[in-house]
């Protein structure tokens, strides 16, 4: 093993990786479990119209996320522009709560991928362990979560050109799949099913409110362009060119989801859609089956789910590595987090601490999802804020700065993207929402904080004047 911080990367990432690790990081598994409760909450239409809300609040970040990344093309994003314009204290919050939603998402796929097996092994939990709030948990279902997360692991363990490889070929089956689904509605659908389900809510108020509790959760499924900074000195491409990457990600992943909650829409009643979920819970692939008139079209759209949650899970793998990578080589957090594999020159440390918290994970059953999902989310929009006012104060007090990629009317993207990352942060935090984190959130998002002080307070103290020393951020 390698012990030398110094060590960097390997420029091993193409264009066409690039590409994939963001795409398939935003396209995983979340629109074939989670396409029905949103059309429930606010209709077809309007749970396309949230995503483009949320999107456009994404969009924005990109836009300060590709104008940085691109004038410090250094592992680590995030930690970067925020020591840059706030120093070692605003970055170490930034980039700690960045990680939180890093974890979050390695988590929830590893319980999602134990789920998706329910669906294609007839009788598959078997051997019951005990009940987490009102969700048995069984050895099945451990089993092939710890399985699942010892295999990504081994493959982000033995080299990141791997992890890219194995990306490309998942990303293209999973938006296969989708576009299957799309083509299939556009032949066997009705205008009928859509007209009844465009809308959820009685007054233009109402659906109004019901459009943005799904634009609310849109974040989760769409952040995933940011693994592009992590892993920018591994990136062999134009940096110009890695601005564009990141928003044309966005946009693609935007389309997709927008596009496979209209085709569902067109193809199902809102009946069809409401037994299905009281059934299954799958409507996407019940949607798939009745648009082919074969219900094991059912199977094809749950295996495409399955290569979704590898490539979500692969991609926030990479970037949560180099996360603490990068945190660990400034004296943030304990050294052993930097070391550099020898043969590999993969972080293998960072991998399998990551590693070790997706075998946890499952241990607390399925409810895990939904408490890991919001804690996540309201980490990610806390850090997406920072980002954007880094962007904002950085056009201020470095306004020479070479930016290979810069965006037009800075001021105005900056101020626009720093509200909306504020204010969906602050809708997790305001006890009268409906996206209120639960108690159980809060002991995770508090535990995480908590966490971070005792860590960082430790490097202060043992690093003293080295604490965030060594950045290399220009």
């Amino acid at each position: 093993m390698n012990d030398n911080n110094n060590s960097s990367f390997k420029r091993v990432l193409n264009t066409r990786d690039v590409l994939m690790v963001a795409f398939g990081a935003m396209i995983g598994w979340g629109w074939v479990v989670s396409s029905g409760q949103w059309i429930q909450t606010g209709g077809a239409i309007g749970t396309a119209v949230a995503f483009c809300i949320g999107g456009i609040m994404i969009y924005l970040v990109g836009l300060t996320y590709a104008e940085l990344t691109t004038a410090m093309p250094k592992s680590g994003g995030e930690q970067n522009f925020s020591y840059a314009a706030f120093g070692s204290i605003g970055s170490y919050v930034c980039t700690w709560a960045l990680v939180l939603s890093y974890i979050g998402v390695v988590c929830f796929e590893a319980c999602s991928f134990a789920t998706i097996m329910q669906y294609l092994i007839p009788d598959f939990l078997q051997g019951y362990l005990w009940s987490v709030a009102g969700f048995d948990v069984y050895l099945s279902w451990v089993a092939v979560a710890i399985l699942a997360s010892l295999l990504i692991v081994y493959i982000n363990y033995i080299g990141t050109k791997r992890a890219a490889k194995l990306q490309n070929i998942l990303t293209c089956i999973i938006a296969g799949v989708g576009l299957l689904l799309v083509a299939g509605s556009a032949i066997n659908g009705d205008t009928a099913n859509l007209s009844s389900q465009p809308f959820v809510g009685e007054t233009g108020g109402g659906i109004f409110m019901n459009i943005m509790k799904v634009a609310i959760m849109t974040p989760f499924f769409l952040f995933g362009f940011d693994v592009i900074p992590q892993a920018a000195e591994e990136i062999n491409a134009p940096l110009k060119r890695l601005g564009r990457l990141m928003i044309a990600s966005i946009g693609l992943a935007v389309v997709f989801y927008a596009m496979v909650v209209v085709a569902i829409g067109y193809v199902m009643s809102p009946a069809e859609v409401d037994a299905s979920m009281q059934d299954t819970g799958m409507v996407t692939a019940d949607a798939l089956a009745k648009a082919f008139s074969n219900q094991a079209m059912t199977k094809v759209l749950v295996i495409g789910g399955l290569c979704g949650i590898v490539t979500t899970w692969n991609s926030f793998l990479i970037g949560g590595s180099r996360l603490l990578f990068s945190m660990s080589k400034s004296h943030m957090l304990p050294g052993k987090f930097s070391k550099l594999h020898s043969e590999y020159n993969t972080p293998y440390v960072a991998i399998l601490f990551l590693g070790l918290l997706s075998i946890i994970a499952p241990l607390f059953g399925r409810v895990m999802l939904v408490w890991i999902v919001d804690a996540a989310n309201f980490a990610c929009c806390l850090a997406y804020c920072m980002v954007a006012a880094s962007f904002l104060k950085l056009r201020k007090t470095k306004p020479n700065l070479t930016r290979p990629f810069r965006v037009n009317h800075g001021k105005t993207i900056g101020i626009l993207a720093t509200i909306m990352a504020g204010f969906m942060a602050l809708m997790y935090l305001l006890p009268t929402t409906s996206c209120a984190l639960t108690w159980q959130e809060w002991i995770i998002v508090g535990g995480w904080a908590l966490i971070g002080i005792v860590l960082g307070v430790r490097s202060k103290m043992l690093y003293k004047d080295n604490f965030a020393s060594g950045m290399d951020i220009y």
